[in-house]
């Protein structure tokens, strides 16, 4: 259970003074629903209202509280001009400026004839001193609630400064003293404060200084956050562990006769993950590895090999794919090969019908197929194997962790094998997954050609649509790539329907559109289409970044490419290059490039390493922002500064483990405060595992 104390922080935000539905809905979207999350969201910037000189002396540009006496009302004649409240002190004169400002609600705010505080910026206008739209306007009485250092926190549209300060104020005061997680030792030699005094302190800057990583405040929580992190993965290693496992061991007959079929060798990397693969599998601990490698490495084959394993045991092997489209692909990888090696691979989705799916599951049922891939109809209740040893999730980001322990539940001591195309810097992989296994695929397999990568201004497009014209004539099949579905008025990007009408009037038939919100019978049938030439482009959002194989398309382009993050540009990219022929990625920005995109531009055209891209990636923009997170399924970190925190990382790792071998059930009086702490992060999975094991 969670403990008591937390309930307050675990309300909906709605529960916080002034925050009614509609301001709730915002403050969801910035920070989460829930009360907690807003202690989360810590101030990027600080202003210094503590400035409060006469109108005379206020300086052009500065942020002054000034004291003043209301004069006069100016109410526009028309809608157009500005409202303007003309106020004095003993020096002189200024004026309030507001745009589309209300009477009723000005007058009774500013009445005339009182003294009113106001803080803002100050502005010079036609030789006039003013202030447009000041900050805050308090009666003389609240005037010391101004004068002082104010947070400044991250919005999004619809939300004001002083909703997000309020409410963070009042979740702050809601947090409570909880008891200490932190040991006593490593605490005192980092000279931090508790954890609610690091909370106050770090939604209370004084000065620029106290926004740094390194702060003592700031680094307390970000510990805080690693630690719960490291011991919930530790936790769940742990359980892992404790369970009995099997040890499945293979002939080596089948892979033999795949190898032999193929008609190129293995790369270096592919035999160690295999080799590391069949040594897991043969261990009577149950094995949970993670494959990574760069799109086009071969890790289905990898994948295909270790389920080849289990099948010479006498067992069963699957593979779950978070998509149809992804699942029939590793199957058209995969039936071939199953056939050189006489053994049975079956398919299994949630669109087969009735009849194949019944005789499918009387197959895994009986034994009669040894391997099967599938979606997540897999994990479905009626499913059943007569003997599954091995389940291979692909793109793993993609399911919940109840959908790969289902697969895990099928049978007895199931071993897990997680697969990635998304290269993970070192330092997130450690934060996500702890010590976790890890196989890399580093090498491209033989053949493969380099991809050639331009950048082009935005201006020169009509070149690019010519060249696109003069591929198709040599039948070359080219994706373009929009990141945005329909006109948004907010932000004025190229879209993917305005493009897809425009390529389509000048390339009449062979034009598709693939977009996220097209049902998927739709999609995939217009993939289809393009992947066996009915269609020469393919116009899209990113929906094809993950898994799409045409080994025929031979070029990329993706418009506003300074819009992407580099992890996404390299899973666009490695659409193409996928077989012998040349490929070309031309990346369209728009100018003026900023220093991050024109940094971000020049790594995609010097190197094809999805690891070295992946670690630019989190040095350029932080693991806050890195798209990579979301997409491969590491926590969202909110607190923690990668490049700044990494020594914490390693840290957190090594306090976790000795807790571990101490308190692996923590039960002790500091193993109860570290089950407050996971509770506080919402690792609760880890604590649902201690309760049962």
């Amino acid at each position: 259970m969670r403990p008591q104390s937390l309930t307050p922080l675990f309300a909906q935000v709605t529960s916080l003074p002034g925050i009614g539905p509609r301001l709730g809905k915002l403050v969801e979207r910035l920070t989460g629903p829930l009360v907690v999350d807003l202690l989360w969201h810590l101030p990027f910037a600080v202003i210094d209202r503590r400035n409060a000189p006469e109108i005379a002396r206020a300086q052009e540009g500065e942020v002054a509280t000034l004291t003043l006496a209301v004069e006069q009302h100016l109410v526009p004649r028309t809608p157009r001009q500005p409202y303007r409240v003309w106020c004095a002190d003993q020096s002189g004169r200024l004026c309030l400026t507001f745009f589309n400002g209300r009477e009723d609600y000005l007058k009774k705010l500013l009445p005339t004839g009182e003294t009113r505080v106001v803080s803002g910026r100050v502005e010079t206008y036609q030789g006039e001193v003013q202030m447009t739209h000041p900050d805050h306007i308090v009666p003389l009485d609240q005037r010391d609630s101004i004068l002082r250092v104010e947070p400044v926190y991250g919005l999004t549209a619809g939300l004001t400064q002083r909703v997000v300060q309020k409410a963070i104020e009042t979740a702050v005061a809601r947090a409570p003293d909880l008891p200490e997680w932190q040991d006593p030792a490593y605490l005192a030699g980092q000279r931090w404060p508790g954890w609610k005094s690091a909370l106050e302190q770090a939604h209370a800057p004084t000065e620029a200084a106290d926004l740094l990583p390194q702060h003592p405040a700031r680094a307390r929580l970000a510990f805080d956050e690693l630690l719960a992190s490291q011991l919930a993965v530790a936790l769940v290693r742990h359980h892992n562990r404790s369970l009995a496992g099997r040890s499945t061991k293979g002939d080596g007959r089948l892979r033999k006769q795949v190898l032999a079929s193929l008609p190129f060798d293995l790369t270096s990397s592919q035999k160690a993950a295999i080799a590391e693969i069949a040594a897991d599998l043969a261990k009577p601990e149950r094995m949970v590895r993670l494959l990574q490698g760069d799109v086009g490495s071969g890790k289905t084959l990898v994948a295909f090999l270790a389920m080849l394993i289990a099948a010479e045991a006498g067992a069963q092997a699957a593979l779950m794919a978070p998509t149809e489209l992804l699942a029939r692909q590793h199957l058209a990888t995969i039936a071939p090969l199953a056939e050189a090696a006489g053994v049975t691979v079956a398919l299994l989705t949630g669109r087969d019908g009735q009849r194949l799916k019944k005789a499918t599951r009387a197959a895994l049922a009986d034994g009669s197929v040894q391997l099967v891939v599938g979606t997540h109809a897999l994990v479905q209740e009626d499913v059943e194997f007569a003997d599954l040893a091995l389940a291979v999730v692909d793109e793993q980001h993609r399911f919940g962790v109840h959908q790969r322990m289902a697969l895990s539940s099928k049978s007895h001591a199931v071993d897990l094998l997680v697969m990635t195309a998304t290269p993970i810097p070192r330092t997130l992989m450690l934060a996500a997954y702890g010590d976790l296994d890890v196989s890399k695929l580093t090498e491209k397999p033989a053949g493969r050609q380099p991809i050639d990568t331009r950048t082009i201004p935005l201006e020169r497009i009509d070149e690019v649509v010519d060249a696109v014209g003069r591929m198709l004539a040599t039948e070359a099949r080219v994706y373009w790539v929009c990141p945005l579905i329909e006109e948004s008025e907010e932000v004025d990007l190229a879209n993917a329907e305005e493009r897809f009408r425009e390529l389509r009037a000048r390339f009449p038939d062979k034009v598709g559109l693939i977009h996220g919100r097209m049902k998927g019978p739709e999609r995939e049938a217009t993939m289809a289409a393009f992947a066996d030439g009915r269609l020469s482009v393919l116009v899209a959002t990113t929906v094809i970044e993950v898994g799409v194989d045409v080994p025929a398309a031979t070029v990329m382009v993706i418009e506003h490419a300074e819009r992407f993050g580099l992890a996404q540009l390299h899973q666009l990219r490695g659409r193409v290059g996928r077989g012998r022929a040349k490929s070309t990625c031309l990346l369209l920005y728009a100018q003026p490039l900023g220093e991050t995109a024109k940094a971000r531009l020049a790594i995609m055209r010097e190197t094809e390493d999805g690891f070295r891209i992946a670690e630019e990636d989190l040095r350029l923009r932080g693991a806050g922002e890195l798209l990579g997170t979301r997409q491969s399924g590491l926590p969202d970190m909110r607190l923690v500064d990668f490049p700044a925190h990494a020594d914490l990382l390693e840290a957190a790792r090594d306090d976790a483990r000795l807790v571990i071998d101490r308190d692996p059930d923590l039960e002790s009086p500091r193993g109860e405060a570290l089950r407050a702490l996971l509770y506080l992060f919402r690792r609760d999975d880890a604590v649902r595992t201690l309760r049962a094991g």
